[in-house]
Protein backbone atom coordinates (compact mmCIF):
# COMPACT_ATOMS: atom_id res chain seq x y z
CA UNK A 1 0.00 0.00 0.00
CA UNK A 2 1.49 3.37 -0.99
CA UNK A 3 2.26 5.90 1.63
CA UNK A 4 -0.29 8.78 1.74
CA UNK A 5 2.44 11.39 1.22
CA UNK A 6 3.45 9.72 -2.08
CA UNK A 7 0.14 10.56 -3.74
CA UNK A 8 0.66 12.90 -6.72
CA UNK A 9 4.43 12.41 -6.88
CA UNK A 10 4.08 10.90 -10.37
CA UNK A 11 2.33 14.06 -11.54
CA UNK A 12 5.16 16.23 -10.21
CA UNK A 13 7.75 14.04 -11.93
CA UNK A 14 5.83 14.14 -15.22
CA UNK A 15 5.56 17.94 -15.03
CA UNK A 16 9.29 18.23 -14.30
CA UNK A 17 10.14 15.97 -17.24
CA UNK A 18 7.86 18.00 -19.50
CA UNK A 19 9.58 21.20 -18.38
CA UNK A 20 13.03 19.74 -19.11
CA UNK A 21 11.90 18.69 -22.59
CA UNK A 22 10.41 22.14 -23.24
CA UNK A 23 13.60 23.91 -22.14
CA UNK A 24 15.66 21.57 -24.33
CA UNK A 25 13.47 22.34 -27.35
CA UNK A 26 13.82 26.09 -26.78
CA UNK A 27 17.62 25.82 -26.48
CA UNK A 28 17.87 23.73 -29.66
CA UNK A 29 15.66 26.23 -31.52
CA UNK A 30 17.79 29.16 -30.37
CA UNK A 31 21.01 27.40 -31.40
CA UNK A 32 19.49 26.64 -34.79
CA UNK A 33 18.53 30.29 -35.19
CA UNK A 34 22.08 31.39 -34.30
CA UNK A 35 23.55 28.96 -36.85
CA UNK A 36 21.16 30.19 -39.54
CA UNK A 37 22.04 33.83 -38.83
CA UNK A 38 25.77 33.06 -38.98
CA UNK A 39 25.28 31.29 -42.30
CA UNK A 40 23.30 34.23 -43.71
CA UNK A 41 25.98 36.71 -42.61
CA UNK A 42 28.74 34.58 -44.15
CA UNK A 43 26.85 34.16 -47.42
CA UNK A 44 26.17 37.91 -47.64
CA UNK A 45 29.88 38.61 -47.04
CA UNK A 46 30.93 36.08 -49.69
CA UNK A 47 28.57 37.45 -52.32
CA UNK A 48 29.38 41.08 -51.52
CA UNK A 49 33.13 40.42 -51.69
CA UNK A 50 32.81 38.61 -55.02
CA UNK A 51 30.73 41.42 -56.52
CA UNK A 52 33.15 44.04 -55.19
CA UNK A 53 36.15 42.16 -56.60
CA UNK A 54 34.49 42.04 -60.01
CA UNK A 55 33.96 45.81 -59.82
CA UNK A 56 37.59 46.33 -58.72
CA UNK A 57 38.78 44.37 -61.77
CA UNK A 58 36.48 46.34 -64.09
CA UNK A 59 34.39 43.31 -65.01
CA UNK A 60 31.26 45.09 -63.74
CA UNK A 61 30.48 48.78 -63.35
CA UNK A 62 30.59 50.63 -60.06
CA UNK A 63 32.80 51.46 -57.13
CA UNK A 64 33.72 48.18 -55.35
CA UNK A 65 32.53 49.05 -51.84
CA UNK A 66 29.30 50.61 -53.13
CA UNK A 67 28.62 47.44 -55.11
CA UNK A 68 29.36 45.35 -52.01
CA UNK A 69 26.95 47.44 -49.92
CA UNK A 70 24.17 46.97 -52.48
CA UNK A 71 24.69 43.21 -52.65
CA UNK A 72 24.72 42.96 -48.85
CA UNK A 73 21.53 45.04 -48.63
CA UNK A 74 19.78 42.67 -51.05
CA UNK A 75 20.65 39.84 -48.66
CA UNK A 76 19.31 41.71 -45.62
CA UNK A 77 22.78 42.47 -44.29
CA UNK A 78 24.82 45.62 -43.93
CA UNK A 79 28.47 46.33 -44.50
CA UNK A 80 30.56 46.90 -41.38
CA UNK A 81 33.77 47.35 -43.34
CA UNK A 82 34.99 47.18 -46.91
CA UNK A 83 38.64 47.48 -47.89
CA UNK A 84 40.34 47.18 -51.23
CA UNK A 85 43.65 45.36 -51.08
CA UNK A 86 46.53 44.61 -53.40
CA UNK A 87 45.90 42.83 -56.68
CA UNK A 88 42.24 43.91 -56.99
CA UNK A 89 41.24 42.03 -53.83
CA UNK A 90 38.43 43.24 -51.60
CA UNK A 91 37.70 42.27 -47.99
CA UNK A 92 34.15 42.72 -46.70
CA UNK A 93 32.67 42.32 -43.20
CA UNK A 94 28.87 42.09 -42.95
CA UNK A 95 26.31 42.07 -40.14
CA UNK A 96 22.85 40.51 -40.03
CA UNK A 97 20.54 41.77 -37.26
CA UNK A 98 17.06 40.47 -38.09
CA UNK A 99 15.52 38.25 -35.43
CA UNK A 100 18.64 37.09 -33.66
CA UNK A 101 18.00 36.02 -30.06
CA UNK A 102 21.74 36.10 -29.36
CA UNK A 103 22.35 39.44 -31.08
CA UNK A 104 23.78 40.09 -34.50
CA UNK A 105 25.79 37.69 -36.64
CA UNK A 106 28.82 38.80 -38.66
CA UNK A 107 30.54 37.43 -41.71
CA UNK A 108 33.95 38.10 -43.23
CA UNK A 109 35.08 37.33 -46.77
CA UNK A 110 37.89 38.29 -49.13
CA UNK A 111 37.74 37.88 -52.90
CA UNK A 112 39.91 38.73 -55.86
CA UNK A 113 41.12 37.49 -59.20
CA UNK A 114 42.29 33.90 -59.54
CA UNK A 115 45.99 33.30 -59.03
CA UNK A 116 48.14 33.28 -62.16
CA UNK A 117 48.60 29.93 -63.85
CA UNK A 118 51.96 28.31 -63.10
CA UNK A 119 54.50 28.62 -65.86
CA UNK A 120 55.34 25.41 -67.63
CA UNK A 121 58.93 24.48 -68.33
CA UNK A 122 59.96 24.46 -72.01
CA UNK A 123 60.54 21.02 -73.49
Amino acid sequence: MPHPLDRGSGTVLALALGLVILIGAVVITMLGQAATMASRAAAAADLAALAAADAARGITAGEPCAVAAEVARRHEARILSCAEGPGNTVQVRTRVDAGAAFGAATGLARAGPPPPAPATAPR
